[in-house]
C-alpha cells in the first residue's frame, strides 16, 4: 500500500440508509454513542476513504527499554538504552519504556478518574466544550471543528505549566467541571508532574543518543507547558469503516502514551501498518514534529492511527510534551557541527505551530511540510 493511496481523500461505494443521528443547532453531528450504536448504518461523517482503513495484524518490533538503570546511572545499562533509542528513533521514533518510576495506582487511578468524566451526560460535558482555536476542553468526535472523516472517539484535553507551583490543573478541572472533581483534578495534576519528570529523564537519553550535551534538551523542555489528553473510544458495530484517531503525526516534541490492554495504536513503516502491543507496565514513547525539527530530521516523527473496536470501549492517556511558546525551535549547534550538514528546517515557534494546527491545518503526514510555506509566506524573514 503506498503513502499515495493512504492519504487519498476519496470516500469508499457504501450504501447509507437515511440516519437519524443527533445534530447541534449548526446542523453539526452530536457525536452520542448511546444513540448512534443503535443505527444500523454509520453516518457518512464518521466513514474514512479506504486506503485509510487497510487493517493488520502484525505487531512493531519496537524495542523495550528499561529505565532503571539509566535513572541509576548505571554505563551498560546506559549504553545499551542508548543504542535501543538510537536505532528505533532514526527508523520509526517509537519505542517503549518499563522502569520509569511512574507508580501503577496513579495510572490506575487516572483512568478511573476520567472514566467518571467521560460518563457525564452530553450536555454536561459540551458544557466544558473545547473552545474553538483552543486545545482544553471536552470534544466529541472533534465534529467542532471537522465535517467529514470524524474520529470515533471522545477527548478531554488541558495544559499544564511545568514550573508553575500553582496547583494549575486542580484550578481547571474545579473551574470547568465544578468542585466534584477537584478530586480529580488533583490525581491529574499528580500524573502530570510524574508525566513531566519522566519527559525530562527521556530528553537526557535522546541527547546522549544524538551525541550532544547530554542536558541540552532537559534545559530546553525544563519550562515547557505541555498538553494533557484522555482518549475515550466507544465500541462500534461499523468499526471496519472508521477510525478511532486518523492517520496523522503529532506536531508536538514528544508523547508519552499509556493504552489500555484492549490495543489499538498503529504505526505506518514501510508502506506497512503495525500494531504497537498494549503493555500495563509500560509507556509507548514517540518523536513529534518538533523533536524532528530539533533534531535537524535526525529522527523520525512517524505516521500513526488509533482503531476502533467493535465490542470493546478503549481508553488511553496522552501527555504531549512541548517547549515554551515564544522559544526558537533549532537544532543545536553541535549537533550541527558533528552531523556537518545543511539545516533542513527554519526556525519557528511552537506557538507558531500550534497556531497553525488548531486554527489552519488537520494534522496528518505533511504537517511539517505544509507549515513552513504557511509560516514563511506570514514571517519572510524566518531563517534557514
Amino acid at each position: 500500500m503506498s503513502l499515495s493511496v493512504l492519504m487519498d481523500s476519496s470516500s469508499p461505494t457504501i450504501l447509507l440508509h437515511p440516519s437519524i443521528e443527533p445534530r447541534d443547532e449548526t446542523g453539526s453531528v452530536l457525536f452520542d454513542p448511546s444513540k448512534l450504536q443503535k443505527q444500523s448504518s454509520l453516518p457518512s461523517e464518521f466513514i474514512w476513504p479506504c486506503g485509510d482503513l487497510v487493517h493488520t495484524q502484525e505487531e512493531l518490533n519496537e524495542p523495550l527499554i528499561d529505565l532503571g538503570g539509566f535513572i541509576k546511572g548505571d554505563e551498560e545499562a546506559t549504553a545499551h538504552a542508548v543504542d535501543l533509542v538510537k536505532t528505533a528513533c532514526s527508523k520509526h521514533g517509537f519505542f517503549q519504556v518499563t522502569n520509569h518510576g511512574v507508580d501503577s495506582n496513579l495510572i490506575q487511578a487516572a483512568y478511573q478518574e476520567i472514566d467518571a468524566v467521560f460518563k457525564l451526560p452530553l450536555n454536561k460535558k459540551l458544557g466544558f466544550q473545547r473552545k474553538p482555536g483552543g486545545f482544553s476542553g471536552y470534544s466529541a468526535a472533534h465534529a467542532d471543528r471537522f465535517s467529514a472523516k470524524l474520529p470515533w472517539k471522545e477527548t478531554f484535553s488541558f495544559g499544564y505549566q511545568g514550573l508553575n507551583s500553582d496547583p494549575s490543573v486542580v484550578h481547571y478541572f474545579s473551574s470547568a467541571l465544578g468542585e466534584d472533581f477537584e478530586h480529580t483534578g488533583r490525581i491529574f495534576q499528580k500524573y502530570c508532574e510524574k508525566m513531566r519528570e519522566l519527559s525530562l529523564v527521556i530528553f537526557e537519553l535522546l541527547a546522549i543518543s544524538l551525541g550532544i550535551d547530554r542536558l541540552h534538551y532537559r534545559k530546553f523542555f525544563e519550562d515547557g507547558n505541555s498538553i494533557m489528553r484522555c482518549n475515550y473510544y466507544p465500541p462500534c458495530n461499523n468499526s471496519g469503516l472508521t477510525l478511532g484517531t486518523g492517520p496523522h503525526s503529532d506536531p508536538t516534541s514528544l508523547t508519552i502514551l499509556h493504552q489500555d490492554q484492549v490495543g489499538g495504536l498503529e504505526v505506518f513503516i514501510n508502506n506497512k501498518w503495525y500494531a504497537v502491543r498494549p503493555r500495563q507496565d509500560a509507556f509507548v514513547i514517540n518523536i513529534g514534529d518538533t523533536f524532528m525539527a530539533l533534531c535537524n530530521g535526525r529522527y523520525k516523527s512517524c505516521l500513526h492511527r488509533a482503531v476502533v473496536n467493535k465490542e470493546r470501549e478503549r481508553r488511553s492517556l496522552v501527555y504531549f510534551v512541548c517547549p515554551k511558546e515564544d522559544k526558537i525551535v533549532r537544532p543545536p549547534q553541535d549537533l550541527m557541527c558533528r552531523s556537518g550538514g545543511p539545516r533542513v528546517y527554519p526556525d519557528f515557534t511552537w506557538s507558531d505551530l500550534l497556531d497553525f494546527t488548531q486554527n489552519h491545518y488537520r494534522a496528518d503526514v505533511a504537517t511539517l511540510q505544509s507549515f513552513f510555506p504557511w509560516l514563511l509566506s506570514s514571517n519572510p524573514t524566518s531563517n534557514f
